[in-house]
């Protein structure tokens, strides 16, 4: 007898899972594993990176002459393994809407196949977050030291391929890159959010970007910057109604300062400038620059007016 009592805890531990998958109302029994796997897909990205990258990400000994091989060996590794991932997501939601098994395989087949059509065009926005990091920090002496060592560049890796998967109905593949992402760098963008060309994250620990977040273009955002939801609104029965657009929009060439927080479907205006530390649930008109004493001076002034 083992002096864990393994097998006492194993057989409570079978009793657990049981009392959990009946109140899901799901099998006790399943046929095989139900659930995309984490590790797989952090498989799946570490390869997509290589193959974007494959001269600065890619294998320490790949020569140029080597290149399209290794992509397209790559490539195909990464998609295959992505095809079987899809499969488990989509069977998952068939649970509560059930489906043929050949309706999803051509579902994940599709949607796999789209992903792949779509990397050169992730790829083109990617190098335009490579340039805003290094025109943007005077730190950076190449466009390789970015991509190399900056966490918001990796950060967006991870975002432009966890969006695509969003865009592509497979909702938990593309939750689980994102959470990847926010594990390795400190940055959490849900991967809902739109994000234009050139989005520059410096340093980036703390920032948040929630799922229905609009970011423009050669946007320029500091570390513990929050874009998040003010409130969510519930239905008559009390339940969370989802889907909502509830974070902030954030149009061309903005630039959000360490700290700030940003509540709700509010427009920062093209241009605007946010100070460090600012709490704003208000629109900013292109522009606008706002600081902590600007809000304290409006805040006073409201109070004065109202006064008198």
């Amino acid at each position: 007898m083992s002096a864990f009592d393994v097998d006492q805890v194993v057989s409570a531990l079978r009793r657990v899972r049981g009392e959990w998958r009946d109140a899901q109302k799901r099998s006790r029994e399943p046929a095989g594993r139900e659930f995309p796997s984490r590790e797989s897909l952090a498989a799946v990205v570490a390869q997509l990176k290589g193959a974007l990258f494959p001269m600065r990400l890619g294998p320490s000994d790949l020569r140029h002459d080597g290149e399209d091989f290794y992509v397209a060996h790559t490539l195909d590794a990464a998609l295959h393994t992505l095809l079987e991932q899809a499969r488990l997501e989509l069977h998952y939601v068939a649970r509560h809407a059930p489906r043929t098994a050949a309706d999803i395989d051509a579902q994940a087949r599709q949607a796999v196949h789209d992903f792949g059509a779509a990397l050169p065009g992730i790829r083109r926005l990617l190098d335009s977050d490579v340039i805003a990091a290094y025109h943007g920090d005077p730190a950076a002496h190449s466009v390789d030291e970015v991509l190399l060592c900056y966490p918001g560049v990796l950060a967006m890796i991870f975002h432009r391929l966890a969006h695509q998967l969003y865009r592509l109905q497979l909702p938990l593949l593309a939750r689980i890159v994102a959470e990847l992402a926010h594990a390795e760098t400190g940055i959490d963008i849900h991967p809902g959010a739109r994000i234009g060309s050139g989005l520059f994250i410096d340093h980036g620990t703390g920032v948040v970007i929630g799922e229905t977040a609009v970011i423009g273009e050669r946007v320029r955002i500091y570390q513990a910057v929050t874009l998040d939801a003010k409130r969510f609104p519930t239905d008559a029965h009390g339940v969370l109604q989802k889907g909502l657009p509830r974070h902030p929009v954030v149009e061309d060439e903005v630039v959000i300062y360490a700290g700030a927080t940003i509540l709700g479907r509010v427009t920062i205006g093209r241009g605007a400038v946010i100070g460090g530390n600012v709490w704003l649930t208000e629109d900013v008109p292109a522009g606008a620059s706002v600081t902590q004493a600007g809000v304290r001076n409006s805040a006073s002034a409201t109070a004065a007016a109202l006064a008198r």
